[in-house]
This record gives C-alpha cells, structure tokens and sequence, in this order.
C-alpha cells in the first residue's frame, strides 16, 4: 500500500485542476482497496455544506449535485467530530441518512475520514463495501493517511484549476489567494516573478518574441550539456568500470531524444519562452519514470532532472536573467529574499507576494520599512502561471486577487486613496516630540537597512535610527564589501542623522538571511550558525566590519553598537575583546575615535534571564521582539504551516519583555524595543504602559506609533497593562487593545495592527 501511496500523491499532485486530483484519488483508492465505491466530499464553507465532488462506485450524476446540510449524515458526523468513522452497516447507525440520488441502497460497509488542513476541514474521503463488514485495521490507517497526505494536494489543484480558468479566460474574478500573514497596505499592480538561478521548477511562463531564435539558443544550451557529458565521460574512462561509462552514453542519449528536444521545442513553437518549455518537458519525462514499476528505472527520474537543470544554466548564461522592472510592480516568488527585493527600484515596488515566509521575515520587515503591502505563505501559489498578471495585494486580511474585477480594483484603489490622506494627516505630527499626555518623552527610532530609507525617516520626525540592519549591504552583493566599502555606507547614515544617535547592529546573517556567496547548510538554521556565532567564528569578518563601522564614526560621535542573536556573557565577552582590539589598532594607525556603547539584543531567551550579568558588560539593551516571540513560542516566523500561532501579543512574550524591562532598570540600563512590536500602534501602548524606554521601527509606522503615544497617559497604558495581566490569549489582548483605540478616536490605526 505504500507504493500506492506514493504513487496517488504523485498524480494527484500533477493534476491540473481539482476534478482531475478528485478523479485519481477516487479511482485509485478503489482499485487499491478492493472496495465497491469510493467517493470525496468537499466542505462548501459559503453554504455551509457538503458537497459529493466526486464517486467511483456511485451514480456519477449524482456529482455537484448531492448536498448535506454541515453535520447532517455519516459524512457529516465524520468532519463535525473530525475523526475516522468505520462501521459494519451504516444503516444501523443513528446518524445515517439515506441518498437515493447516488444509488447507495445495496451497500453496508461504510469507512469515512476526514481531509484536514491548517486545522480546517476541507472534506471528507469515503470508501464504501456491498456486504456487511468492518474494515480492517490497516485499511482504515491507510486511508487516514492517504487523507492526510492528500489535503495540501487537493488544495493546491483547486487553486491551480481555478487560476487555470482564470488566464484562459477574458472575463475578471473575484478569486482570491490565501496568505498565511501579511504586512499592512493595499497594491494594485502587474506581477514579475523572480526566481533562483538553474531551478527548472521556479521557471515561471514567460512569451516569446522571436521563436526562432529561441529554438536556436535551446539547441545550443543541449549541444553545450552534450558537450559536458563527453568530457566528464573522458575524464573518468580510467576510473571507472565499463559499465558505468556506459551511463554517460545513455544520458547523451536521452539528451538528444526526440521526446526531450521534440517535447521543448514543440512548447516553444507554442509561444512558452525555453526556459519554461523545457520545464514542462522535463516534468512529463520525471512523471514517466517515476511511475514506473522497475526501481531501477524509477530512479531514472533524477538522471532526467539533472539534465533539465544542465540545459537550464547554459540557457540562462546564453540568455541572463533579464533585470528590467515596470512602474508598479508586485514582486512574485516561491521564496522571495531580501536581495531579490533590493533589486527592485524603490519608485516602481508596490507589493510583494511570496509562498513562503511569514509577516515577520526578513523580506517582510524590509517591505515593511519600505511601506510596501506584503502577502506571505500561500501554500497553493501558481508562481510559474503569474507573470505578468494584474494583482491585488490586500495586506489587510491576507489575500491575493489575480485578474481582479473592476470592483474588486476600485475598492483597493479606494483603500490606498485613505492610506495616503491618513500619512498626510500625521505628517501634522512630524515635528512634534513623541511624550505622552503626562509628560513622558518616549524617543521614537528608525529601523533603515537601505540608504533609500534615510530620507524617508528624516521625513517622519525620527529621534535617530535605533537599528541599522548592516546584513543588508552584504546581502545586495556577490562578495564581502571591502572594510572602505562598508566606511562609506556607515557614514552617510552616521552622517545623515548627526548629531542624533544611531545604533548599528553587527552583522546578522544566518536563518532567512543567507549570504549567496557565503553558503550556510543546516536543518535548522534558525537554531544554528547565525548572528553573533558567525562572526565569533569568523573573527577576520567581525574585525573588518568593526573597524569599518568606528572610522565611519570619526568626528560625529553619534555611533552605539549593537550585538545580535547573544545567548550567553562568553559571547559578549569574547565580542567587547575584538571590539577593543580594533579600536586600538585604529588609534595605533593615527585614527582619532571614540569609543562608543556598546548594547545587546534580547531575542534569545537564554538572554532574558542573565541582564544583570549582561549590564554589567553591556551599556543598553534592544528587545528584538520577533526573534524572542519565535524562540519563546517554537514557532518557525517563515513556516507558513505554523503562521498562526506566531503572535508577540501572546501573554508569555509579554510577561518576558515586561521582565527585561524591569530587570535592566533595577541595574540602570534602557531598553529598547525594535522589533516589529515597536511599530504596531497596537503593541506600542502595552510597552508604553510597561515603562520601555523608547522604540524603533520602519519609517512606515513612526508616525503611527507617535499618535498613540500622545494621545494616552503612561498612567492610561499601565491601567491597560493591568487588565492584560488577566488575559489568557493573544486574541483578547490584541481585541481589548483596538477598543482602547477605537475608544481613543484612533479607530484609524487598528488596520495598522496584525
């Protein structure tokens, strides 16, 4: 069975649209469980039903048509309970409902399980017996795992169909997608997907312009492979037996077969550009052998994909990745990074898309920063059918419309209409200083990364940059920047602010953020290699970028340190000893520098126990608020599966920042918040009421933040905090937090908010 296993998700996966993954599923459990029928039905959550989509064993006209009220029979009882039903004869059982309409009266065994994903019920998988009798237990797992497997895949071909039907068709939808998280804001624009270099399945469909020529490149990228594999053949002809020479051959062979070049360049003729002809060759060709019987054959498959990824990068060195960006751009990937976003021209991004990651990601903090509308973690995402689609970007409730309807679009067009008159209302606010209505000065800070958001946080009245992501200009690159390199970035952003002060944070790479010329392999990288560790580890790197960031200082003195990912005071130790180290080399070398404070960041909560060991080493500290939240919860910020217990407003995060905050200053140090807390107006009233000492966050949210902190009392927001202290969940925090808001007459900014 588990060979049957592998090989139904394998269809169904391929499927092209929902009632084709629904027909394999139901033909192929049929056939491997021996039963009379098996059928799938499918929740309808608008109608609140359960609808038969599809039956092998039961009158097919009975499709789409047969209903049942949610709850109402067998089927029912089995996605209300959402557990495995298994009787001898379903006709004894109180809960039956007898179905003329599919012709259900001569059979008795019933089997039912339901199909379940991110917690929601999608359907429900039953297999059905003529004589009277109780599946086996093996059976019954079988199914339940069938079931479980299947959900994603049944998922993905409804929304691959329903896209499907959407580009061959003229007329606009209401479709929308799902994302698991979001940053704020509305977009409308036209998708531009990016992709990884050499990974056939990222090739998103692009047209072609001139078919000829594009034949032309295709046949020189294969007689390039060919080319390869005769010279590896070369090479190894006295290494290797006979035998395994003769592999090359055979790979030389399928490479020139008429069903490869035959396949692609028919798809080209097509109108698909090489690239994406060739990926669906190469996919029909990897599908072939792996359904195969013969092991030995099915493992042909990789052979297949390798040769595809072969011909891919000789296309792409023949052909380069254009690089070329249309005003309103919605950046579209299957894991859009960081460096692929700083690509883009600030002036013409208007939305980012990505299938994976989360709102609190590293692209989703820089979209964030940048006041772009972000939709993270769709799971049914069709990258490759997207490429110059008009989108709607709703960074509000998650969601992605492809070929909005005009009402669809107005309304988005409305909403940023309201987002522009509401940021030039609280541009009214710019030069007024961030206190609260008792006369409590909390500084508001700008997070910056890229030299495009200096301009805008002098804009907004920042009291100084409370993190500079210095991660960012290595991440742009294709090699370490030079220590000159780095001096000159640093210094316009020292310069910039002068003479307010600006904290700059090591470098901290590692987790989402991997440097392309400086590769990290773990299973767990978020747990691993990053941050501090690296640059502990990498002393040469550290030093250089130390003594970059002190001469960039020289003459302004508005310069603090900043050291992330600190799980222990033998790193700030060993990281203070290289510090000191550069900076009296710097003095040995004539250079005239202060020394400047030096802080930690509180993301580990290994940290949140040991400040007044840190305080005495350290001078300050900076809560990073969405590395403690995912630490302290286990929860993975880009795993779109867990999305939705990520949540800093969870009593336990709040309890930790609360306990930092007091613990630093029973030893005289401040606290900082600058994590994507600090700028959710939302949020910002709890630390104001929890006595945090000020705040740093995207330029975006500033302005934001600063009419919630002068329109309460810190006396207001601790009272608040006391009644938060009684919550057991997140969601009766955040909903107890809007009302004070909406109370306050800033219903405006509850948008703002998660």
């Amino acid at each position: 069975m588990l060979d049957t296993l592998r090989r139904t998700i394998q269809e169904v996966n391929r499927a092209p649209d929902l009632p084709r993954a629904l027909s394999i599923i139901v033909s192929r459990v049929k056939q491997a469980m021996v039963v009379d029928v098996c059928s799938v039905y499918l929740l309808d959550s608008e109608l609140d039903q359960i609808v038969l989509m599809a039956t092998d064993g039961y009158n097919s006209d009975a499709v789409g048509e047969v209903r049942l009220r949610a709850g109402q029979g067998l089927v029912g009882l089995v996605a209300r309970r959402e557990e495995a039903l298994n009787l001898d004869d379903a006709s004894d059982h109180p809960a039956y409902v007898f179905t003329s309409k599919i012709g259900e009266e001569p059979f008795h065994g019933f089997l039912g399980v339901p199909i379940i994903q991110h917690r929601h019920v999608l359907g429900v998988l039953v297999v059905r017996q003529r004589e009277r009798r109780r599946f086996a237990e093996q059976e019954e797992t079988f199914l339940f795992t069938l079931a479980a497997q299947l959900a994603g895949a049944i998922s993905h071909a409804g929304a691959s169909g329903e896209i499907n039907r959407l580009l061959q068709q003229s007329d606009e939808s209401r479709y929308a997608l799902k994302g698991a998280s979001a940053t704020p804001g509305a977009a409308v624009g036209v998708a531009r997907v990016v992709y990884p270099m050499a990974n056939l399945e990222a090739i998103p469909d692009r047209p072609v312009d001139d078919i000829d020529a594009e034949i032309a490149e295709f046949r020189a990228a294969v007689a390039a492979v060919e080319r390869d594999m005769r010279s590896m053949s070369a090479r190894m002809v006295d290494s290797l037996p006979v035998e395994d020479i003769a592999l090359f051959d055979a790979l030389i062979l399928m490479l020139r077969s008429e069903n490869l070049m035959g396949g692609t360049i028919e798809g080209i003729r097509a109108g698909n550009w090489a690239p994406g002809a060739l990926r669906n060759t190469i996919a029909e060709h990897v599908d072939a052998f792996e359904d195969m019987e013969d092991p030995y054959l099915r493992e042909r498959a990789s052979d297949v994909r390798d040769l595809g990824r072969r011909i891919l990068q000789h296309l792409q060195s023949i052909h380069p990745v254009a690089r070329k960006f249309e005003p309103d751009t919605i950046l579209v990937g299957e894991d859009v990074s960081a460096s692929q976003l700083a690509e883009v021209p600030v002036n013409l991004l208007v939305g980012v898309v990505s299938a994976r990651g989360s709102s609190a990601s590293h692209v989703a903090i820089i979209a964030r920063a940048l006041g772009i509308p972000a939709v993270m973690g769709i799971d049914d995402l069709p990258v490759g059918r997207l490429d110059g689609q008009e989108l709607v970007v709703d960074g509000y409730q998650s969601r992605v419309f492809v070929r909005p309807s005009q009402a669809i679009r107005n309304e988005f067009l409305r909403l940023q209409r309201e987002e522009a008159e509401l940021s030039t209302e609280l541009q009214g606010l710019t030069r007024l200083a961030s206190e609260t209505r008792d006369g409590v000065r909390i500084p508001l800070y700008a997070n910056t990364g890229l030299l495009t958001d200096i301009t805008p946080s002098l804009r907004c009245g920042a009291d100084g940059v409370g993190l500079y992501r210095t991660e960012i200009p290595f991440l742009i690159r294709d090699r370490f920047p030079s220590e000159e390199e780095q001096r000159r970035t640093y210094r316009q952003v020292l310069e910039a602010f002068a003479p307010a002060p600006v904290t700059v944070r090591t470098l901290d790479i590692g987790g989402d953020k991997m440097l392309p010329y400086f590769p990290v392999e773990e299973d767990n990288p978020f747990l691993g290699w990053r941050g501090i560790r690296i640059s502990l580890d990498h002393p040469e790197i550290f030093l250089t970028q130390v003594r970059a960031i002190l001469r960039a200082n020289a003459g302004l003195n508005n310069l603090q340190l900043l050291l992330p990912m600190v799980s222990g005071v033998g790193e700030i130790d060993s990281a203070v000893g290289l510090i000191r180290r550069a900076h009296e080399e710097l003095l040995d070398e004539g250079e005239e520098l202060v020394y400047p404070k030096i802080g930690v960041m509180i993301e580990v909560p290994s940290a949140v126990y040991q400040i007044p060991a840190m305080a005495a080493r350290v001078d300050f500290f900076s809560i990073g608020s969405n590395d403690l939240t995912q630490y302290l919860l286990a929860v993975d910020r880009n795993n779109s599966q867990v999305a939705e217990l990520y949540d800093a407003l969870h009593p336990s995060v709040l309890r930790a920042i609360h306990h930092v905050i007091q613990e630093a200053h029973a030893v005289e140090r401040s606290v900082s918040v600058c994590g994507e807390m600090a700028g959710d107006p939302v949020a910002a009233l709890l630390l104001l009421g929890m006595g945090v000492d000020s705040l740093s966050m995207s330029a975006a949210g500033l302005l934001r933040v600063k009419w919630v902190v002068r329109s309460f009392t810190q006396s207001q927001a601790q009272k608040l905090l006391d009644e938060v202290w009684e919550l057991e969940e997140g969601s009766a925090i955040r909903a107890l937090l809007n009302a004070s808001l909406e109370a306050a007459g800033l219903g405006g900014l509850v948008h703002a908010g998660r």
